[in-house]
């Protein structure tokens, strides 16, 4: 065999074991885009197919990054991207971005021109060593000669140290830079075997604990604010929930996509429209946060404005988040260390009366939106987040994309009757992944309902390409996608942009021309035109929602006035005055 055939057969070597080490730490899903210099990257990870590696493919980087965030997600494990060299590079930096900002585990290996071929003029040679570095846990740098030169047991450290990165604390994307030399490809039937797999339990990176006490009083009143899911493998985070508003009393105001609404706890959902007024609401003089904020400017300006203790608590990230109140005390060891720190007793009589009165105003808010919002009502975006709240299968994953969706959920959904897994990729809270990502959780939980706006889901349009590698390769995945299409962006009508001799249209709302109905039919979805009105909605989410369909993706679009809603969010947000739509009781103070 001459050293020409020796190379591309090391290359081949190199790759198997490193995908070999990953696999055997735990690596069971890997998306693939073409590339000649991935090369033997793709003939490694199909060499691990009979082994368990769920390998998707995907012509879009961008979408496939995305679409690996999405299987993070689903079960808090990381999920590989493999890309060629160059300009792809770039197009996983939005999904990296999402990962660092959300802690969630990626691993984005690329593949790269040896040195040689570096600053020379050589074609699709970039520095694109540096473009993820930002946010990226670590960024490892294979042989720059060439990966064939690292043998097995520098591979399995690789490994081993990308791994313990991407799931440390907090856990978040590794970057494997790895450079190929050229010839790339052997011929098949001089492979070498594929690389022995063993199992390597890696040590994850732990923080210490922290001993000191618990800054508030659980004797004392209180309320607790949860923010959107970021808490990894917490499993045991519910339940310490559970066991401190028992020991404290406290109600909870809990972000749609916490996990928390439909739990049985002292849960207020329209904290919103709640603090339209501050007086509304009682005085607190402590408060217990849990993880980044909930996407409401009025929670926000609520907290930054009180004379009140604060402390934030979160699941293993020791990064700063708190955008609203320097003083506030962190702890990173999560609320299962701080809960079981308290020492134990029952609610005191001043916080048993502080939660009620933060229930009664709750429960009149509520009220007032069933008369608002109700169901024979005209069909609106805050009136389809409160009906499909209630009207959904119970325990069906809701994604709520960026801008409108999540921020009505937060508002109007109130709390459904059971709980269900509501997501919302609020770290960087971007749109330019909307449709893979949901794709990404399809792939690993089954069936998820995706709601999003238009410009959301016409900026992923190579989203529509999961439905053929779904069909393939997670046959159980039943991705639905409820569009609410509003002609722009509806979220640009609930600022306060002057009109007058302002192009809005052109300047912020952009409309787009592009039939999104077509745009599913050319990639083999089924697509239907809702009704017009909500309480004429039941067949089309029957047929959404339909068991028996075995389409991989499926849309429903409906259609809502973007100038209307953005007039009825304004009318719902003033403070309740004599005559308003709802009334809070009397007996708050």
């Amino acid at each position: 065999m001459g050293p020409v055939a020796e190379q591309a057969l090391e290359n081949r070597r190199a790759a198997g074991a490193l995908l070999a080490a990953f696999h055997g730490l735990g690596l069971r899903r890997l998306v693939l885009c073409p590339g000649s210099r991935s090369g033997p990257l793709a003939l490694a990870a199909a060499a691990l197919e009979p082994h368990g590696l769920q390998l998707f493919t995907a012509i879009d980087e961008r979408s496939a990054a995305f679409f690996a965030l999405g299987l993070a997600r689903a079960d808090g494990l990381p999920a590989a991207v493999v890309t060629t060299s160059g300009t792809a590079v770039a197009e996983l930096l939005p999904a990296a971005v999402e990962a660092d900002r959300s802690a969630l585990p990626l691993l984005l290996l690329t593949a790269d021109r040896p040195e040689r071929l570096k600053d020379c003029g050589a074609n699709q040679t970039v520095n694109q060593e540096a473009f993820l570095l930002p946010v990226c846990r670590l960024l490892l740098q294979g042989p720059m000669a060439g990966l064939h030169g690292a043998d097995d047991a520098r591979l399995a450290t690789m490994a081993r140290t990308a791994w313990r990165h991407c799931l440390g604390l907090p856990a978040g994307p590794v970057h494997l830079n790895l450079p190929f030399e050229e010839p790339l490809h052997a011929a098949i039937g001089s492979a070498p075997p594929p690389a022995a797999i063993s199992r390597d339990n890696a040590p994850e990176t732990v923080l210490s604990a922290d001993a000191s006490a618990p800054a508030l009083d659980p004797d004392q009143p209180g309320v607790i604010v949860a923010g959107p899911w970021r808490r990894g493998a917490a499993a045991g985070f519910a339940g310490a929930l559970r066991r401190l508003c028992r020991r404290t009393g406290w109600p909870v105001l809990a972000d749609p996509a916490s996990g928390l609404r439909g739990l049985p706890l002292s849960v207020v959902a329209g904290y919103d429209a709640l603090l339209a007024d501050p007086a509304l609401v009682p005085p607190v003089g402590q408060v217990l946060r849990l993880g980044s904020l909930p996407a409401s400017r009025r929670l926000h300006d609520w907290l930054a404005g009180l004379e009140a203790i604060q402390e934030l608590v979160s699941e293993g990230d020791p990064r700063r988040l708190d955008p609203v109140n320097g003083g506030v005390r962190q702890c990173c060891d999560g609320l299962e260390a701080w809960e079981a720190a308290l020492a134990p007793g029952e609610p005191g009589a001043a916080s048993v009366a502080l939660a009620g009165r933060w229930q009664r105003a709750e429960a009149a808010l509520q009220a007032g939106l069933d008369r608002e919002l109700a169901p024979e009502g005209p069909l609106s975006e805050p009136a389809l987040a409160r009906w499909l709240q209630r009207q959904l299968p119970d325990g069906l994953p809701v994604m709520l994309a960026n801008s409108s969706p999540v921020r009505d959920w937060e508002s109007w959904a109130g709390c459904p009757a059971r709980q269900r897994p509501v997501v919302s990729f609020r770290g960087a809270s971007g749109i330019d992944g909307t449709l893979s990502l949901a794709a990404g959780l399809a792939a690993a939980w089954g069936m998820v309902l995706l709601v999003t706006g238009d410009l959301a889901l016409l900026h992923d349009g190579n989203g529509w390409l999961w439905r053929q590698e779904l069909a393939r390769r997670a046959p159980a995945a039943r991705l639905r996608v409820l569009l609410i299409d509003n002609g722009g962006g509806g979220l640009f009508e609930q600022l306060p942009i002057p009109r007058q001799g302002l192009d809005f249209d052109r300047l912020f709302a952009m409309p787009q021309a592009v039939d999104p109905l077509a745009l599913a039919a050319a990639h083999g979805v089924p697509a239907r035109r809702g009704a017009e009105r909500l309480d004429q909605l039941a067949d089309d989410l029957e047929w959404l929602l339909a068991p028996e369909a075995n389409d991989p993706l499926r849309l429903l679009r409906l259609g809502t006035d973007r100038a209307a809603d953005g007039a009825l969010r304004r009318r719902l947000l003033q403070p309740p005055g004599p005559a308003g739509w709802w009334q809070p009781p009397t007996t708050l103070s």
